[in-house]
């Protein structure tokens, strides 16, 4: 069996690449080692991989898995792309959404008989489904929103659910300013102006993404956008960019969540519940007892949380019938067997995308939240994997964004060149 891919959209990894090798089990009986190679991005999960890999090869020995792990700033697709075509391509790899899925579609085995696959919650394929099969299985589920400071808030007077409308969370951002000195913080928010997938991404994707209710594929088939509700996405980067931590370009992913957020700088961030272990390693105690999380507040979507998938599991089809099956059976272990499950909350802290998790409690407060409003059906479909994996991304809307941001580009200008992007990269995709 040949690599595993575990591999997060956007979200920067500390750590750059490391390639382990674990030994794990496959069919009882067989004497003949299958080996797997997983090529994956998620760095800081490291040692859970580590971990949950000697688990597996206690009962799984004639199963070798090589895990090669992407990060410190090195792109993904371009390391799998050299990989392939230099006749060492992983045996699991990751997608991140349509157009990779498209991409690397001469290498994606139909996994829609896996009992993952079976398994995975309504709607978290359907990214990397076409015809009635699944070419990917997804990783978890996330969310995000504004994370907060509880002990910010509490001294302030504010009741973060409260903030249910643009309105309220304005004169609570307000309320929370005048008082900095006394709640002992630089700033209501802190705005990571050198990440530019934080508005981007996230940001934008609950904008854009409600003129396609919030489906990625139906956003990646368009030939145009509208972007109807472009003037509330300006109006909460203006009050995230006032009222932020300066100054705003100048600061990182590392700036906004371990050096201001982490130590108690800032109020709230835009962020999700990936950021837990961050905070947590850099002060266990404030993890623990301050930290919350609130939707961003949509005109349209009150009180829903967007919650999605960036990434899916692919499994190579250019590789043997037996290292293929050695690949999903091990998928299919880590999603559906009771140990596997233990692993996924528990030690990876994500929150699942399939069925088979009643009754389990999420292991830090954010994976809760994101737990209780999938649970409750109060969440927005993540519309960014619909662009994340093309050239409009990266080329179109990060610059322009960034450009409004830093003061050199009006709002109107960066909307019309949005569009004029988009209709001009699926013109090409057509031809």
């Amino acid at each position: 069996m040949k690599a595993k891919v575990w591999k997060r959209l956007g979200l920067l990894a500390m750590a750059a690449g490391v390639t382990l090798s674990l030994a794990a089990c496959g069919n009882s009986g067989s004497s003949k080692k299958v080996k797997v190679t997983i090529l994956q991005g998620k760095v800081e999960s490291n040692k859970q991989f580590k971990q949950i890999a000697k688990e597996y090869e206690k009962t799984h020995s004639n199963v070798d898995i090589e895990i090669t792990s992407i990060g410190g700033g090195t792109q993904y697709n371009p390391v799998l792309k050299t990989r392939i075509s230099s006749g060492n391509s992983p045996t699991i790899f990751s997608l991140a959404g349509p157009a990779d899925a498209k991409q690397f579609k001469a290498y994606t085995a139909d996994l829609s008989k896996t009992k993952a696959a079976k398994n995975a919650l309504p709607g978290t394929v359907s990214a990397v489904s076409t015809n009635g099969k699944t070419y990917g299985l997804p990783f978890n589920v996330e969310g995000y929103g504004f994370v907060y400071n509880k002990d910010v808030f509490k001294k302030a007077g504010i009741d973060p659910t409260s903030l249910t409308s643009y309105d309220k969370l304005e004169a609570a951002v307000k309320k929370i300013d005048s008082q900095k000195d006394k709640l002992g913080i630089k700033g209501v928010f802190a705005l990571p102006g050198k990440e530019s997938w934080i508005l981007s991404d996230h940001l934008m994707s609950l904008y854009l993404g409600q003129e396609f209710n919030g489906n990625a594929q139906k956003l990646y088939n368009s030939k145009s956008i509208k972007f109807n509700n472009n003037a509330d996405m300006k109006q909460m980067i203006d009050l995230q960019k006032q009222y932020s931590v300066q100054p705003v370009m100048q600061m990182d992913y590392a700036g906004q969540v371990n050096q201001n957020f982490s130590q108690g700088k800032a109020a709230m961030i835009q962020q999700g519940d990936w950021i837990y272990p961050t905070i947590e390693s850099v002060d266990s105690k404030f993890a623990k007892n301050n930290v919350g999380m609130i939707p961003i507040p949509v005109k349209g979507e009150e009180g829903k949380l967007p919650v999605g998938t960036s990434l899916y599991w692919a499994v190579n089809k250019k590789k043997t019938t037996a290292e293929q099956k050695a690949a999903t059976d091990f998928l299919d272990w880590l999603y559906t067997s009771k140990a596997g499950k233990k692993d996924v909350v528990n030690t990876l802290h994500f929150v699942p995308a399939y069925k088979g998790y009643e009754g389990m409690k999420m292991p830090d407060a954010l994976t809760q939240v994101v737990y209780e409003y999938s649970k409750d059906n109060k969440t927005i479909g993540w519309a960014f994997p619909g662009y994340t994996g093309t050239s409009w991304d990266p080329d179109v809307a990060q610059p322009n964004l960034q450009k409004y941001l830093s003061g050199k580009q009006s709002w109107d200008k960066t909307v019309e060149n949005l569009k004029d992007g988009w209709k001009k990269q699926q013109s090409n995709v057509s031809n």
